[in-house]
C-alpha cells in the first residue's frame, strides 16, 4: 500500500479505503480458491495491485470511458483501474466461472459501481469499447484476432483507441506485424525489481465497420 500510496498521491479516501481492503478480499478467497499462487498472495501489492496500475501510468481515463478486460481471473487489471478511475465503465470477462464469482464478490464488497463482470469468451463480447486491457493472456496476434472488432471509432484521449496489454520479456517478434504498437517500461515509474522487464504495449486499432 505504501508504494501505491506514493505513486498515486491524489487517492481519495474512498480510494485509499478500497485498495486497502483487497489484501483481506484477496486472502480470504485465496483460502477458498487457489486465485491468486499461493507464493504470490503475501505480493499483492507489487505483482498484482502495482502491476495493473502501470496502465495508469500510460493513461488517465476520461469519465464515460468504456473498457474491457479479457482474461481477468482474479480481477486484474480490471479491478485496480476501477478503484482508480470510478467514472470509467469496466467490463471484465473471464472463460472460468469461478474467479468470475470471485472478482463479482469483491466488486460488490468494494462498493465498485463501474464493474460488470462476466464468464464470456472474448470473441462473443458484444459492444464495442475505448480500451480493451489484458494481462499476457495469450501472444498478440491471437489477442488482436479475438477483438479486433470491439474498438470505438470516436477517441476522446490522446492516447487512440485500442488495446493496453502488460506482458513482459523481449516482445519483438511477437511485435514484428504491429508497428503501430508501442512498448512503456514499467521500470521507468515502479522501481520494485519485480517490474524489470515488465512493459505496458498499446496497440492502436482501427474501428471495423
Amino acid at each position: 500500500m505504501e508504494e501505491i500510496l506514493k505513486q498515486f498521491p491524489d487517492l481519495s479516501e474512498i480510494q485509499i479505503d478500497q485498495f486497502e481492503k483487497l489484501f483481506d478480499l484477496y486472502q480470504d478467497w485465496n483460502a477458498k480458491i487457489n486465485i491468486i499462487s499461493r507464493k504470490d498472495i503475501d505480493e499483492l501489492y507489487t505483482k498484482h495491485v502495482l502491476h495493473s496500475l502501470a496502465i495508469a501510468k500510460i493513461i488517465k481515463f476520461e469519465p464515460g470511458t468504456y473498457v474491457l478486460d479479457v482474461g481477468t481471473g482474479g480481477g486484474f487489471p480490471g479491478i485496480p483501474l476501477a478503484i482508480m478511475f470510478p467514472e470509467t465503465r469496466f467490463y471484465l470477462i473471464d472463460i472460468i466461472l469461478k474467479k468470475i464469482n470471485v472478482v463479482k464478490a469483491v466488486a460488490e464488497s468494494l462498493n465498485l459501481k463501474n464493474v460488470k463482470a462476466e464468464q464470456l469468451r472474448a470473441e462473443n463480447v458484444k459492444g464495442d469499447y475505448d480500451f480493451i486491457v489484458s494481462r499476457a493472456v495469450t501472444n498478440m496476434p491471437d489477442f488482436v484476432s479475438w477483438i479486433k472488432d470491439k474498438i470505438k471509432k470516436t477517441n476522446k484521449h490522446e492516447l487512440k483507441n485500442g488495446i493496453l496489454y502488460l506482458k513482459g520479456g523481449d516482445l519483438t517478434e511477437e511485435l514484428k506485424d504491429f508497428p503501430k504498437a508501442t512498448e512503456y517500461n514499467i521500470s521507468e515509474f515502479f522501481k520494485e525489481e519485480f517490474f524489470e522487464t515488465k512493459k505496458v504495449v498499446h496497440l492502436p486499432l482501427k474501428f471495423k465497420v
